[in-house]
């Protein structure tokens, strides 16, 4: 339905986030690949809160949701800077994850966060245990 939507030019653009979930503002986790398939032009927009008034971050492991709104409606202000971005195609010998890491790191960089080469599943899931031993081998093979 998106590749359809995208070939009319009638329409308007789709609104993704890529990632599924939020962080807490310091970190781009990985994109979903399916946003990078279909084709067409990505516009790629950084979002980032400002803290100084009011965190606009859940923690639902902490808060509940009432908490959370309770916290944002008493909140002084919810600020939130956009930088929108130059568009983006996708490369001729490039896969869809190639090209999501891509403008991922466009938006990294411009927002002044981190990358994480996972998603957003750790937030609720535990690591697996084959994940934990890949990265204890690269740490042995540093040290």
């Amino acid at each position: 339905r998106i590749r359809e939507h995208i070939a009319d030019k009638t329409k308007l653009p789709i609104l993704i986030f890529p990632e599924g979930t939020c962080i807490n503002n310091t970190s781009v986790m990985m994109f979903k690949k399916g946003s990078f398939e279909v084709g067409g032009t990505i516009h790629p927009v950084a979002i980032k809160y400002d803290p100084r008034f009011g965190d606009a971050f859940w923690n639902s492991t902490k808060y509940s949701m009432m908490t959370y709104v309770f916290n944002v409606m008493t909140s002084w202000a919810i600020v939130c800077n956009v930088w929108y971005l130059p568009p983006m195609v996708k490369e001729e010998e490039e896969d869809a994850v190639h090209f999501a890491n891509r403008v991922k790191a466009v938006i990294a960089a411009q927002g002044r966060m981190s990358v994480l080469p996972w998603d957003g599943g750790l937030k609720r899931k535990k690591v697996k245990e084959s994940f934990k031993e890949e990265q204890q081998k690269k740490y042995c093979q540093i040290v």
